[in-house]
């Protein structure tokens, strides 16, 4: 109960104060004083609040929207009881056993899905739906509905160090984990010899594996380079994909996969591998995360950047570090690109970086599309090539 003085219909006037309240009568204001300092946590809050507008996530909440690994428990669903009854009708003494059998459990199955483009919105447990139990009158239970699991294009899955599934074209399916057997109604045990059955079997518990699921970026070519090469660049100038560009290196922290359309109508996909540092197959910076994304591009961009010096030393970096984490992985049809010929030390190099690597080097800008006509050319020359042998 509020007392009767709060709830009076005469006119009042409260101020707030820091933790307590003033009650004022009419017509009568408190004494006017030196403003009350603020409490320290305001003061603090104050400090640090952040200006309005949206917040930077940190690189570590970066890395987190984009997952290339995972490891998941999957479970069939388990199958539904049969039922052990008797058929019951008036004037029908001896009805005879109406035990409906229990559904089956629903699967697991991994969908490859084009417009997923991470493992991270799948979960590490899935539970396929359980089947319903028989009921009277020879009614069989409802099965478990198939559970369906979407993950990217180029999805492994392995089971231990064993591959049994890739899921590299739209719409693969692999069955993950199947469910259970659905148990028998006593109508099911009907025979000659036995005309009242009263056995019912259990439905069966749903098959449980444990799957490693790996993302490896299916693309026609892939762009490989040191971090602030200008491959992000590059890609923004060949094709519609917008990756972050920005003055420092790690901009990319996932693979980015563009479409080169032609005037025929023919189309490449280029993926823009994030850079990689000497020792990547060591694990020293990211290592295998973005490694592994190189091994399913059938030929290979190799982009240096002009403006450092010796830049023909990348390129022997790019191809020891390759070498090292898939034999062969380096041989690969492919094509050096000289980045950021824009500048003038760069271009200044042009001469020297083709006396040491070969007339075959592609100089351009990425920044103002200088000479990228020659690379999508040769992009397309190499495509074709791979396509006459693969017959």
């Amino acid at each position: 109960m509020l007392p009767s003085r709060l709830l009076s219909g005469g006119p009042r006037t409260v101020f707030g104060g820091m933790g307590c309240w003033t009650w004022v009568k009419p017509g009568r204001l408190p004494p006017h004083g030196p403003p009350r300092p603020l409490s320290a946590s305001c003061v603090d809050l104050a400090k640090h609040q952040d200006p309005p507008g949206k917040k930077l996530l940190s690189e570590k909440k970066l890395k987190r929207h984009f997952v290339d690994h995972r490891r998941v428990l999957i479970r069939g669903g388990h199958g539904g009881d049969g039922v052990s009854c008797f058929h019951s009708e008036p004037r029908k003494e001896f009805g005879g056993p109406d035990g409906g059998d229990g559904g089956d459990g629903g699967h697991v199955i991994l969908r490859a899905d084009q417009q997923v483009k991470s493992l991270s919105s799948v979960l590490s447990r899935y539970q396929g739906l359980h089947g319903q139990a028989g009921g009277r009158k020879n009614c069989s239970g409802r099965g478990g509905a198939v559970l369906y699991v979407q993950v990217p294009v180029g999805t492994l899955v392995k089971e231990g160090s064993e591959v049994v599934a890739d899921l590299s074209r739209p719409g693969a399916e692999y069955i993950a984990a199947l469910g259970g057997a659905g148990g028998k109604g006593n109508r099911f045990f009907l025979a000659n010899d036995n005309r009242a059955p009263v056995t019912c079997t259990p439905g069966q518990p749903g098959q449980e594996r444990i799957l490693f699921l790996e993302l490896k970026t299916v693309a026609d070519a892939g762009m490989v380079g040191l971090p602030n090469a200008g491959k992000s660049s590059l890609l923004r100038a060949i094709s519609n994909a917008r990756p972050a560009v920005a003055p420092y290196p790690f901009t990319t922290l996932k693979p980015h996969v563009g479409i080169v359309r032609y005037e025929d109508h023919q189309q490449i996909a280029v993926a823009d591998i994030p850079g990689i540092v000497r020792g990547a197959h060591r694990s020293r910076g990211l290592g295998s995360s973005f490694l592994r994304h190189i091994e399913r591009c059938r030929c290979l961009l190799f982009v240096v950047d002009l403006s450092e010096p010796e830049p023909w030393t990348q390129l022997e970096d790019l191809k020891w570090e390759l070498e090292k984490h898939e034999a062969g992985l380096s041989q690969r049809p492919h094509v050096v690109v000289a980045n950021k010929i824009d500048l003038p030390e760069a271009r200044a190099a042009v001469a020297q970086l083709r006396a040491r690597l070969g007339p075959g080097a592609i100089a351009l800008s990425a920044a103002t599309g200088e000479n990228v006509e020659a690379l999508l050319m040769r992009l397309r020359e190499l495509h074709g090539q791979h396509v006459a042998a693969r017959g």
